[in-house]
């Protein structure tokens, strides 16, 4: 354990209550081919543009992740710890806690609806609690956590489509949820992580939902929008409609697959792989590709071995079909298309993957950047970034959410009248009645 790590864990001892009144947010975005950090301060919230600052940005090259799981939890902490340590230097703050932002754990949503009678008074918090609890209590899924209880519409007396309930009146308010879970197993293990690296763990979020915040406009989320966020290790979507979030999907294919493909099918290695890609890389034809040549270093440390060389119409022709194969088996599995593509994530940036797209779902796409935090450095501004900075609009403008993180992160160490084998969401909808 670095001697950096030692110092933090010591001082973060000493000044824990002092740390406790500093309302810090940070995130912390954990992916297979970089860890990125956001931190927040209060006075980076400016309401009246609705914008944000980043008082720090970190990140380092990612170490004991592949394909959105942790393999690695010593390596995966250290990178964790050397973000935030970027990100704490920048800042000039030292963070207590970090919400972790990922597209692994085998993200996956269910709609689920409740309906309860009203009296004749206006309907009140605790009436929008009641339809909330109604609707989770129907929901199973043993061995899941859920990371987001998010109100897709309410609905009085039949009346659909209605964004805030309160103070109407009527006979029966319904609510429709959506809940965004990850696997249990994969839950625990991030907190290990973030706690080995002496941080609170603050609870997970979807990569794809947080990266659509911060991506999209929000006449896209009215209308009709799809953010796929291609990260190095899975691709990731968030279908937004009506305002709302109302479906998540992901796979576990990612860029680092495109760049597998390439060191296989030019007998280079993976660092050498990802140097053609990222120079000479693209998805789609271009002129005089047949009578261009690109150059890769040979596998190996045979000093005699001489470089590879091949024509940049074989890289593309790795390239293309594992990039178009990603997109087909994802719109193939999206049940509500929106009327827009906003493509987010580091391996969106590829040449020509915008155009891919634009064939496939036969719809415009354009390239999403993190649209709400307009001060960003170049480096840190890009589709790569969304994620991370959709963690830090989500903590200042929301949406609201039916049960909060904290609670969902809390719902196992709070009283526990149900069933001690009953699943974390049945525990939340617990703590939900027993504490709103």
């Amino acid at each position: 354990m670095s001697t950096r790590v030692e110092e933090r864990k010591e001082s973060r001892e000493g000044l824990k209550a002092a740390l406790s009144r500093q309302p810090v947010v940070a995130a912390v975005d954990l992916g297979a081919s970089k860890v990125t950090c956001f931190i927040m301060k209060p006075d980076g919230v400016r309401r009246g543009d609705r914008t944000l600052t980043a008082a720090g940005v970190g990140y380092v090259q990612s170490r004991g992740v592949r394909g959105g799981a942790i393999i690695n939890l010593d390596e995966a902490s250290d990178a964790i710890a050397q973000a935030v340590e970027r990100a704490e230097n920048v800042a000039g703050v030292q963070v207590q806690g970090v919400t972790v932002a990922t597209a692994g754990g085998q993200l996956a949503s269910h709609r689920v609806a409740g309906r309860v009678s009203l009296g004749a008074r206006p309907i009140s918090d605790g009436d929008l609690v009641r339809a909330i609890h109604q609707a989770l209590s129907q929901i199973k899924i043993p061995g899941r956590r859920a990371a987001h209880i998010l109100p897709v519409a309410w609905s009085v007396d039949g009346q659909g489509s209605i964004r805030d309930p309160r103070a109407m009146f009527g006979r029966a308010l319904g609510v429709e949820l959506l809940v965004v879970t990850v696997s249990e197993a994969v839950y625990q293990t991030l907190g290990a992580c973030v706690e080995r690296a002496h941080l609170q763990f603050e609870g997970v979020v979807a990569a794809p939902f947080v990266s659509a915040l911060a991506a999209l406009e929000e006449d896209e989320m009215d209308l009709g929008a799809v953010c796929i966020d291609m990260g190095g290790g899975s691709t990731s979507a968030a279908v937004f409609s009506g305002g709302s979030l109302v479906h998540v999907e992901t796979l576990s294919v990612g860029g680092g697959h495109v760049t597998a493909d390439i060191a296989r099918g030019l007998s280079t290695s993976v660092a050498g792989a990802e140097r053609i890609k990222t120079l000479h890389g693209s998805a789609i034809a271009s002129a005089n590709e047949d009578r261009e040549m690109i150059e890769a270093p040979p596998r190996g440390d045979d000093p005699g071995a001489g470089p590879v060389i091949a024509p940049r119409s074989l890289l593309k022709g790795i390239i293309a079909p594992r990039v178009e194969e990603t997109l087909e088996l994802l719109r193939d599995r999206l049940k509500e298309p929106g009327a827009g593509l906003v493509l987010t994530g580091g391996a969106s940036q590829l040449a020509g993957v915008r155009e891919v797209a634009v064939r496939v779902f036969d719809r415009p796409v354009r390239l999403g950047r993190p649209r709400r935090v307009p001060h960003l450095a170049d480096a840190a501004s890009g589709p790569a970034f969304c994620a991370a900075a959709g963690v830090l609009q989500r903590a200042a403008f929301g949406p609201r959410e039916a049960v909060s993180a904290k609670a969902l992160a809390s719902a196992k160490l709070r009283r526990e009248p149900l069933d001690p084998r009953a699943n974390p969401v049945a525990k939340a909808a617990a703590w939900l009645r027993e504490n709103l």
